[in-house]
């Protein structure tokens, strides 16, 4: 029988390896005519973003099928990408709690404890992505709308919270889980690998480059937060997903091997 032929084999086919974040590291190298390179990192953010500002900026007809660029569209407040963090956000919670849970059972430490917080944390996020239900249900908070930059019930859109700390915490927040996390603390698995590094590096980049541009003699650059928001949600969701399927394989293992000892 003929062998198959794995797109993986050639150039392009490996590239697009690297579409899928959730395959195994060892599984995406990247074949050139100059040689194999072997990335310790996951390169689906910047296949990402070549694909949205190469390909889909430029995209025509999209004014004539959704009203608007399919660029302006995707990054739109309600858009897909926003929808999608929701989505992200709330899996990364249930796949933080089923570690935490893990975890706490086999006492309590300081990974043990930070995994409950980061679950709870990704739950708010999700919950602040629809204005806890808002745009949903219609109920909401009246006294948070009357304060809310945008007529919300969310605390990240208050006035003194968007204004001033929200952008800073994204840049401290991505520069921790991007770096400074996998780097100086490698034993807190709280903290995502290094793998995940570039999910998070590229948003404080943004964010940093978006702000630092209000003090430059030129006009604030186009604010795409959504388009690299997204990268934020999916690095947690990697991150909190890896970690809960890992325990669950290695929960598998153990009773294996105790299954084995027993027939022995």
């Amino acid at each position: 029988m003929p062998k198959l032929v794995q797109l993986s084999h050639y150039p392009l086919g490996s590239v697009l390896a690297n579409l899928n974040p959730f395959a195994a590291l060892e599984k995406k190298k990247i074949r050139t005519p100059w040689g194999n390179l072997k990335p310790k990192v996951d390169l689906f953010p910047v296949i990402y973003l070549i694909i949205i500002y190469g390909f889909i900026y430029i995209l025509p007809y999209g004014k004539y099928v959704v009203g608007m660029s399919w660029f302006d569209w995707l990054r739109s407040e309600d858009g897909p990408l926003e929808n999608m963090q929701f989505l992200f956000y709330l899996l990364a919670s249930i796949f933080a709690f089923l570690t935490a849970r893990k975890k706490l059972r086999d006492g309590i430490n300081l990974n043990s404890v930070m995994w409950l917080l980061l679950a709870l944390l990704c739950l708010f996020i999700a919950g602040e992505e629809i204005s806890w239900g808002e745009r949903i249900t219609g109920f909401g908070s009246q006294a948070l709308r009357d304060i809310n930059s945008q007529g919300e019930s969310n605390i990240h859109n208050l006035p003194f919270f968007h204004h001033i700390l929200l952008d800073p915490s994204f840049e401290i927040s991505c520069i921790l889980f991007g770096w400074i996390g996998w780097h100086f603390w490698p034993k807190l698995d709280f903290l995502p690998k290094k793998r995940y590094s570039l999910y998070f590096l590229f948003v404080a980049l943004f964010f940093f480059y978006f702000d630092i541009s209000y003090s430059s003699t030129i006009k604030q650059i186009r604010n795409d937060q959504e388009i690299f928001e997204f990268l934020m949600s999916l690095g947690l969701l990697l991150h909190c997903w890896s970690s809960a399927i890992a325990r669950h394989k290695n929960r598998k293992l153990d009773k294996k091997r105790k299954t084995l000892k027993l027939i022995r």
